[in-house]
């Protein structure tokens, strides 16, 4: 059975090997937010591929926005160019770790979340609260939202492939209590 997973967004961190001076990048780049009273990074927003950056001056950056781990790989590549164009030498980055990737998946049957909760070890369903139920999986280690239409979301992968073992496994135990 094909699993139609589709990723929403990808979350990447990262180092440079030397500070990066914020302000210089606020005033000489386009798409960058700075307003160190009230967040110490600058925000540098992409296009291509669309993303969007927090970047601090000890040299970290996050990524997020991309819709799968190669774009953002691309689009950290991209900002480092467009800072190395500034006469910022930003040589070496390392440590260049996908975060967390932000997934939907639809198991094709409606889901009784009542049942659920009740029969699956790690869940949490307050209807008044949320129409969703939360899942936490151990292994891999991820956090589904389960809707009764069958529609889920899938957070906390650290790559494609642990995105689709997540899926795989939470369709194994919602058919191991009979849900679906």
């Amino acid at each position: 059975m094909s699993e139609t997973i589709k990723i929403h967004n990808v979350v990447a961190s990262c180092s440079a090997d030397s500070k990066i001076p914020l302000s210089r990048l606020a005033m000489e780049l386009e798409g960058t937010e700075y307003e160190p009273e009230q967040f110490p990074g600058l925000v540098l927003r992409l296009q291509n591929p669309k993303a969007a950056a927090l970047i601090f001056n000890t040299g970290k950056i996050v990524c997020t926005g991309t819709k799968s781990p190669e774009q953002a790989k691309e689009a950290v590549g991209n900002i480092v160019k467009k800072i190395n164009s500034l006469g910022i030498n930003l040589s070496e980055i390392t440590d260049l770790k996908i975060q967390n990737i932000v997934a939907s998946a639809n198991v094709k049957a409606e889901l009784n979340l009542n049942q659920i909760a009740f029969q699956l070890e790690g869940t949490e369903y307050e209807p008044e609260q949320f129409p969703g139920l939360v899942y936490r999986l151990n292994g891999p280690k991820t956090v589904f939202l389960l809707f009764s239409s069958g529609k889920v979301i899938c957070t906390g992968g650290k790559s494609e492939e642990e995105v689709h073992e997540s899926v795989k496994k939470l369709k194994e135990n919602l058919k191991g209590i009979k849900a679906i």
